[in-house]
């Protein structure tokens, strides 16, 4: 029986439909405002022509970031009831929020409404412009509110069932419990962050041009503060000075060598995840352009007009200033937060999932994207078991042989082990046997447990947390989908590696992230960049580099075309000063 609900403005339709004795049509309610009918339909050919096959499962997608969409872009959607729900209903290109704060693209050239999304791909999939606010594990049910409508209760809640639940909400702004933060700093984290920077940076100007301020007050509205190091706050102050020499100049000479822009980083160098030598070169090139880098200075509070930070050396330092970035990493949202508590992961600071991106303590419940980290299983945990499974003879010894035979399968459950084996430049096993006992050329070698253990006790040195970036989310979401995809085909021929704790082998591949290298716009059409192979580049030629690759990055056409259109319009015209 196919049940259709509707407002009474389509009734007529549900009354037009040829009559039998098998329809039914219920009137619930009826008012000025509209009522809600019921309509069923129970056609014998549904029952008796047509065999029902087995009810699909419900995913239920929270976020429509990098991990969600990616996730929903490569699901084959046929296989399963997909609903999504979010507060957002686009996708936002976030890697090119810098450039939105200050003109150089506009906020709709970087988003994607997410229906069109889902059109393209067909199918039926639902999609819910609300927010989830508790996730009931137990239960396989998620709270949801919507800010746009209400129920009948009218507080627009309501409850959502699930199979599979895939976490992909992203993360905030972690202002480290610093007083004042939330209150007076701006963050870059979503589209509304970047046009909230890009209109107050309008107003600093404006209000410093007004004809009663003294040039102390000139100067302190021209001040323009960036806490953080990492790439979001280093591009976001490279955009600032480009936006400021190139186009504000000439709209504000007066009051244009008024301008500083601050960059405090707490430690010792901006651009730590980068190479050392793109590191200097960035120091140096702000240096060059009147940015003022301060780093190893830790900011304490942020109050209204001045903003603290301390120093070993110095102590604490007052500064004012008139518009302050808060760049300094993500945190956790709260019902993560509450979730997490309920699955014994509160002293956590992100989600832990194990290897297949599954929530650990939650069945049918996955994360990606910056909400979660994966917990990847060491070496040292499991070694007996390792040992175990090589030593198939059962001797009690392990040699190079037996060892080799599961090495495969050791380096896909465990992938430190082949890191550790290129960090210290071995060749293979072999070498790795011969740091626990003498010559190990010969497969007639053999390791007891306790030199086994010796010779992997520092792979485990190799695990590292993987960085919270689209590229990651991206290839998480990619990855997920393919696993539920082939699940049906995987109960029956896994592709997994062995199951070390247990019998057979795991469905599945575990996830592996694949380093596509990483750029740091750096202004003046400048572009440092750290490629797969340990391949720097620096200069104007990694500029083009960049705007090609994230040119052919875009979600779709439309964006890209703009994207495009947005960069050659400001090398024309110059970047747009309007306070809209």
């Amino acid at each position: 029986m196919r049940w259709t609900a509707f407002m009474w403005e389509g009734a007529s339709r549900a009354f037009n439909h040829r009559p039998t004795f098998t329809n039914l049509v219920l009137v619930l309610g009826a008012a000025s405002s509209g009522g809600l009918v019921a309509y069923a339909d129970s056609n014998s050919d549904d029952v008796v022509g047509k065999p029902q096959g087995p009810p699909k499962k419900k995913i239920v997608v929270l976020g429509t970031g990098w991990g969600g969409t990616t996730f929903l872009r490569n699901l084959d959607s046929r296989l399963y009831d997909v609903q999504v729900i979010s507060p957002r209903n686009y996708f936002a290109f976030t890697p090119l929020l810098p450039s939105v704060t200050c003109g150089t693209v506009e906020p709709r050239s970087v988003v994607e409404p997410i229906r069109r999304i889902l059109e393209k791909k067909g199918g039926d999939i639902k999609f819910w412009e609300a927010e989830c606010f508790k996730i009931d594990s137990a239960n396989k049910k998620i709270h949801c509110r919507s800010n746009i409508g209400t129920n009948l209760d009218g507080n627009g809640e309501f409850l959502v069932d699930y199979d599979y639940l895939v976490i992909a909400v992203g993360a905030r702004s972690n202002t480290f419990n610093t007083p004042g933060v939330e209150e007076n700093c701006f963050f870059l984290k979503e589209v509304e962050d970047a046009q909230k920077i890009r209109r107050n940076v309008m107003d600093c100007f404006e209000r410093a041009s007004l004809p009663y301020l003294d040039e102390e007050e000139r100067k302190k509205n021209l001040h323009f503060v960036v806490v953080g190091g990492g790439p979001t706050g280093v591009e976001f102050a490279a955009e600032l000075h480009d936006f400021v020499t190139e186009d504000l100049s000439k709209l504000y000479p007066s009051i244009q060598h008024l301008v500083k822009i601050s960059l405090i980083e707490a430690a010792d160098h901006i651009l730590t995840m980068f190479d050392k030598r793109i590191t200097e070169f960035a120091e140096d090139k702000f240096g060059r352009d009147g940015i003022d880098v301060k780093t190893g200075y830790k900011v304490v509070k942020v109050a209204k007009d001045a903003i603290t930070m301390q120093n070993p050396a110095t102590g604490d330092i007052a500064v004012p200033y008139g518009m302050a970035v808060w760049s300094t990493g993500i945190g956790t949202r709260p019902f993560i937060s509450e979730f997490m508590k309920q699955i014994g992961q509160g002293k956590r600071r992100v989600l832990a999932t194990d290897e297949w991106l599954r929530v650990r303590e939650c069945d049918g419940v996955y994360a990606v994207g910056d909400c979660a980290t994966i917990n990847q299983r060491r070496v040292m945990d499991d070694i007996s078991e390792i040992f175990r499974v090589a030593d198939k003879d059962n001797s009690g010894t392990l040699t190079v042989k037996e060892i080799q035979d599961v090495l495969d399968d050791i380096y896909v459950r465990y992938p430190q082990v082949e890191l550790y084996l290129k960090s210290r430049q071995m060749n293979g096993i072999a070498d790795l046997v011969r740091t626990a006992k003498g010559d190990a050329e010969k497969e007639s070698v053999e390791l007891n447990i306790e030199e086994f253990k010796k010779a992997l006790s520092l792979v485990d040195s190799q695990v590292k947390n993987l960085p919270a970036t689209a590229q990651v989310a991206s290839q998480q979401g990619q990855y997920l989908a393919r696993c539920f995809n082939k699940m049906k085909d995987a109960e029956e021929n896994p592709e997994g590696p062995i199951r070390i704790r247990g019998e057979g082998r795991h469905r599945f591949r575990p996830f592996r992230y694949r380093h596509l290298g990483q750029f740091a716009p750096l202004g003046g059409e400048q572009t440092a960049a750290q490629l797969p192979g340990d391949w720097i580049s620096i200069g104007h030629s990694t500029q083009w580099l960049w705007y090609s690759v994230y040119a052919t990055k875009q979600i779709s056409w439309r964006t890209r075309a703009l994207v495009i259109s947005d960069w050659s319009r400001r090398f024309i015209f110059g970047r747009d000063s309007s306070c809209i």
